[in-house]
């Protein structure tokens, strides 16, 4: 039998793929884990690699930021390459990347089966580029394994051509089975200079890319009601940069800037928070595991999460100031009015996806 690929390129889906790499190991089928190259600099993918103590890839590649369709195609190349060398038996995708979509267009066309980790997400927002690759990469699976039902939903409506399979979110089997190796390891907590603090993440093109966008986020957390701790991405540094915000914002004292922190450093921080404020999909799930379970407001116009929301553990307070401002005092007050389950799952997903391949692919 020919080996599952298993393909990520970002931290997320590095992150989301950890339990289904566990899991494959558990279950003893043979796999090749697949590094696109998407974020390919120490900082943003082999340290989380190491950190989550994961087999180094089998194949690795660094693609450059160079525009979304050049980086798109290099990975394209990169993957047909290696897929008529390895003829893997299926390739496991997660998300909504370049990377992703690259993968799963570049398998298709030699006729071998993608599985989607994740489908059916919808922000129904087309200013985003995720949103092109997830409802692309869904149209082209031949598996889809939807975290809920609301986006078994999605795919039924959109009649995807793959079988759909409800399992839950890898991240919650993520954040459960890491959180005791963050407690172990992270040492975050003596770096920040707050008792209590709001944590924040922007990374997100449509926001930090956008001058008006950012300079709204930099005021509404250097004047929020609680001091921000913001680890922060080096696209967004290199934008403040370009609009001379930067070196103003390090003097802030209610603003805590922090370089990239790997995953068990920003796990601990996640816990250890008031309340987070984020335009992250992946951080809206992991907030409502119940290890963390911390309110999130969603630093955008929308989210495919809305699990999260409707849940109330999200709340979509767009990217005005004053709203981000009025948002964080009113949750502060309200933050212990959250429920004790997440609308994710219970920390199973990787699992029951295995135990679907194995019978899909009679194994």
């Amino acid at each position: 039998m020919n080996d599952i690929m298993v393909v990520a390129g970002t931290r997320p889906e590095i992150i989301k793929m950890a339990p289904l790499i566990r899991a494959l190991q558990k279950n003893k089928i043979p796999f090749t884990f697949v590094h696109c190259g998407q974020h390919y600099d120490y900082e943003m993918s082999q340290q989380f690699i190491e950190e989550l103590e994961l087999p180094e890839p089998d194949y690795s590649y660094k693609v450059k930021a160079y525009s979304q369709g050049e980086q798109t195609a290099r990975i394209i190349a990169n993957i047909e390459r290696l897929l008529k060398k390895t003829k893997p038996a299926l390739v496991l995708v997660e998300g909504d990347t370049n990377g992703v979509l690259a993968t799963a267009l570049a398998t298709i066309k030699l006729g071998m089966p993608v599985g989607h980790v994740e489908a059916g997400l919808r922000s129904f927002d087309l200013r985003m580029p995720e949103e092109h690759n997830r409802r692309l990469t869904d149209h082209l699976s031949t598996y889809l394994f939807a975290p809920t039902k609301n986006a078994e939903s999605n795919l039924k409506k959109e009649s995807v051509w793959g079988k759909i399979y409800v399992t839950g979110n890898t991240v919650i089997d993520a954040v459960i089975q890491h959180i005791p190796l963050a407690e172990r390891k992270s040492k975050v907590m003596e770096k920040i200079r707050f008792e209590k603090f709001a944590l924040a993440t922007a990374h997100r093109a449509e926001n930090v890319d956008n001058p008006p966008v950012l300079k709204n986020f930099i005021k509404a957390f250097t004047e929020a009601p609680i001091p921000v701790v913001y680890p922060m991405h080096p696209r967004t540094i290199k934008r403040l940069k370009q609009n001379r915000i930067y070196q103003k914002i390090k003097r802030s004292e209610n603003l805590q800037i922090l370089p990239p922190v790997g995953y068990l450093d920003f796990l601990t921080l996640m816990k250890k928070c008031e309340i987070i404020l984020t335009g992250s999909g992946g951080i809206q799930e992991e907030a409502t595991t119940p290890q963390i379970r911390k309110p999130v407001l969603v630093l955008r116009l929308s989210t495919e999460r809305p699990e999260a929301v409707e849940a109330g553990f999200a709340k979509v307070v767009g990217t005005e100031k004053q709203n981000i401002l009025e948002a964080i005092e009113k949750t502060l007050e309200n933050k212990g009015l959250l429920p004790t389950n997440s609308p994710y799952g219970n920390g199973d997903a990787a699992e029951k996806i295995v135990e679907i391949i194995k019978c899909e692919l009679s194994l």
